[in-house]
């Protein structure tokens, strides 16, 4: 070999080198610049390079801020007014005094007909009532069910999730025939064995080796095996020993659940429930302080003090302050207070300078309003509920009624789906057992059961803006068909068409008595 060839060989690899690590650099920058890497992704812009976004699993996520979120929500709800207004518009609309059950069976599956579907669920809606209507469907005998509809709906919405601990009374109390009862508890007291609830151990795992997350045990699939619940608050400074029982989520024999943990879930694998207010939060709060500040800045603008400058003795000031001894905050002599009409001696060489707040502030109501539809929209209630000023003209306010409405539905279905269907199908079942309902094959096949069991769940109707336009519109869908009487009666008014029908049929007779005769109504 030459000595050219040997120069060759030399530098070979270097350049082969160099090829192949440019080579890789535009294959680098063309990943780079593909996609998101030029919006979302960016890393290179500047307005993204700061922005250190980082997301775990739901435990990491969620269940490790979960005692913080719920204090700061329920410290919202005790002093920020429009936190106050979302969760309570909420309450009223999804829950309102109560959701009615109005048993609707599937009579082709049990193959009875129609009259008899309808003779058995008569009996069944008074037959519910008996035990929904009493305070002593509740463990604590405190509330009967639609009052617990209440509790459950502002629980979820403020910490996150509600639960309800399924009970069987052992003794009969007064008429009572039923034996189940429901024992609502905070989400504080479901949480990891021997801690106070603020920290979470997302290692901790149970003695049969299955993992447990703020609470709940999860098997080796993702299953909700059982729940830890303290019996007092754990973090209580109450003198009271805490102990943790382990409860099954669903019983070994029936298979019926020993909890109900109603929540709302955001992401796959998630066990508990984030507040309804998180995503606002520190928009409230500084929204709050802010109306706090505003509210003190125009009570101190309207406040008249008078500060006299001496350079005799204070004593020998012929005026004296009007506010009472039992009214003042200090009795320091260097303190000066302000109050209406009050006079403060100033010593000599001080001086008093009177800023002019130029309050109330004329932009006070549009900024407020500005944020009111920012956080509106977020908790899905536009800003005309949320404030309850309708100063919009017709079809505008209409729209933000059926935009609310549509977010209430959902809820709503959650809430019966986790709450009230649930315990419908268990006081069912304990009728059933007991021979107070008469339910043919309830026990023996599964879908026999789901058809006995079928339900539809009435709240609150919509607001109405112009009864009359809504009236005619539900007479218009009724007669082209695409609605009925029943529907229409439940979503405008939230009653039974049913129970109308009879009652007007009544009214009819009794006044038709009365032009026939002339004679009085009760005669």
């Amino acid at each position: 070999m030459n000595i050219l060839d040997k120069l060759i060989e030399s530098v070979a690899p270097i350049y082969g080198e160099k090829r192949r690590i440019a080579r890789e650099r535009i294959n680098l920058r063309k990943i780079i610049n593909s996609g998101y890497d030029e919006s979302g992704a960016s890393r290179r812009k500047n307005s993204m390079k700061g922005w250190l976004a980082g997301s775990k699993s739901p435990q990491e996520d969620i269940d490790k801020n979960l005692n913080l979120l719920r204090q700061r929500s329920r410290s919202l709800y005790m002093s920020a007014p429009l936190a106050v207004s979302a969760i309570k518009t909420n309450r009223t609309n999804i829950i309102g005094s109560g959701l009615r059950p109005k048993p609707k069976i599937d009579f082709e599956k049990l193959k009875i007909t129609v009259d008899e579907a309808e003779e058995w669920e008569k009996q069944v809606e008074k037959e519910f009532a008996l035990w929904a209507e009493s305070k002593f469907c509740d463990a604590t005998g405190v509330n009967d069910f639609y009052e617990m509809q209440q509790l459950v709906c502002m629980n979820w919405l403020l910490n996150g999730d509600a639960c309800a601990l399924i009970d069987y009374e052992t003794k009969k109390k007064g008429y009572m025939p039923y034996s189940l009862r429901l024992h609502l508890i905070e989400s504080d007291r479901i949480c990891n064995p021997n801690t106070t609830g603020r920290e979470v151990d997302l290692l901790k795992k149970a003695d049969n080796g299955n993992r447990i997350y703020n609470g709940v045990e999860i098997n080796s699939k993702g299953g909700v095996e059982a729940y830890y619940i303290c019996n007092t608050y754990p973090g209580s400074n109450l003198n009271i020993r805490k102990k943790w029982t382990r409860v099954k989520a669903y019983g070994n024999k029936t298979g019926n659940p020993n909890i109900l943990m109603i929540f709302e879930a955001e992401r796959p694998e998630q066990y508990r429930g984030v507040p309804y207010l998180a995503p606002v939060i520190e928009s409230l709060k500084q929204l709050t302080r802010y109306a706090e500040a505003e509210l003190m800045a125009a009570v101190l603008n309207g406040i008249f003090a008078v500060f006299i400058k001496t350079t005799s003795p204070t004593g020998d000031i012929p005026f004296s302050g009007i506010i009472n001894d039992d009214e003042r905050v200090s009795y320091d002599p260097n303190d000066y207070e302000l109050g209406a009409g009050t006079i403060n001696v100033l010593n000599p060489n001080e001086s008093v300078d009177i800023v002019d707040a130029k309050r109330p502030n004329i932009n006070f109501d549009g900024f407020v309003s500005s944020m009111a539809k920012y956080i509106g929209a977020a908790l899905e209630v536009p800003v005309e509920v949320l404030i309850k000023s309708f100063n919009s003209n017709y079809s505008a306010s209409r729209a933000a009624l059926l935009e609310f409405f549509k977010a209430v539905k959902m809820k709503r279905s959650w809430l019966v789906n986790d709450f009230c269907k649930p315990v419908y199908e268990l006081w069912l079942t304990e009728a059933a057992a007991k021979g107070r309902i008469n339910a043919p094959g309830f026990f023996l096949d599964p879908a026999v059961k789901k058809a006995w069991c079928g339900c539809v769940w009435n709240g609150p109707a919509q607001g109405q803006i112009d009864p009359v336009k809504e009236v005619i519109a539900a007479q218009k869908r009724v007669e082209l068909g695409i609605s009925t009487r029943e529907i229409e009666t439940i979503e405008n008014m939230g009653g039974d068409f049913m129970t109308n029908a009879v009652q007007l049929e009544r009214e009819a007779k009794a006044m038709k008595k009365i032009l026939d005769t002339g004679s009085d109504i009760n005669a």
